[in-house]
């Protein structure tokens, strides 16, 4: 029995192997696709992992500022991580955000997703 309140996460996506290149630069790892299954999907962790994880799946995406916002976090901080987002083809639609565990800021994907990316301090 888990204790997280999220288990997983879907993010929805026009273009599997670009949205897959965006996070993955963004995250500074190989996110993994598999073909296997009822679709396609790009796993952000080993399906092994015990953590809260999820994946990117083919999908209509909710128009811009609509949808729900999952938080990532930012592997090597917000300025880094940010810079790839803008690299990589998104957006960063706000300044960092500090709050009494870290900084985040908001951003989007190729495709609107909102993002958020997180640092925890």
């Amino acid at each position: 029995m888990t204790t997280n309140t999220c288990v997983w996460f879907e993010i929805p996506v026009t273009d599997l192997d670009r949205a897959r290149a965006f996070y993955s630069a963004v995250l500074k790892r190989d996110l993994v696709r598999i073909d296997e299954g009822p679709n396609p999907i790009v796993a952000f962790t080993d399906m092994s992992d015990s953590g809260t994880s999820g994946h990117l799946y083919p999908g209509k995406p909710a128009a811009a500022g609509t949808g729900p916002t999952i938080h990532l976090a930012a592997p090597d901080g917000l300025a880094a991580t940010g810079a790839r987002v803008r690299e990589a083809g998104g957006s960063v639609v706000s300044d960092p955000i500090e709050i009494p565990f870290g900084s985040f800021f908001y951003a989007t994907d190729p495709d609107g997703n909102s993002i958020g990316f997180f640092e925890q301090t």
